[in-house]
């Protein structure tokens, strides 16, 4: 059954789209045709030609780390650049934490 509006990303081409959630239909990127990634409804999309943002994003969503909104009003933390990200997976490295839980702590410990 299709719900509201969320944001679809094709990682390689650097676009998002605002689709109607249904979770039994695959996007696929019109530029591209490859399936595109979930990202959620609370997602706002980078510059195109800010790579270094859209790295970070890989790295996020390809962890499993989406951008829903929750009872609070947003997401929560994410990283904003790489070296916040390097930080979280060399702190889930160290500790044994789930990769996905530590990108979204907002200070790593």
């Amino acid at each position: 059954m299709p719900h509201g509006k969320t944001s679809y990303v094709c990682l390689p081409c650097r676009v998002s789209f605002k689709q109607t959630y249904d979770r039994n239909r695959e996007r696929v990127c019109p530029r591209c045709a490859e399936p595109m990634v979930h990202a959620g409804s609370a997602f706002a999309a980078p510059r195109r030609r800010d790579t270094a943002a859209w790295r970070t994003l890989t790295v996020l969503l390809n962890a499993g780390v989406g951008f829903h909104k929750s009872c609070c009003g947003g997401p929560g933390f994410r990283p904003r650049g790489l070296r916040e990200v390097r930080e979280r997976l060399a702190y889930a490295e160290r500790s044994g934490e789930p990769v996905a839980r530590a990108l979204q702590w907002y200070d790593v410990p």
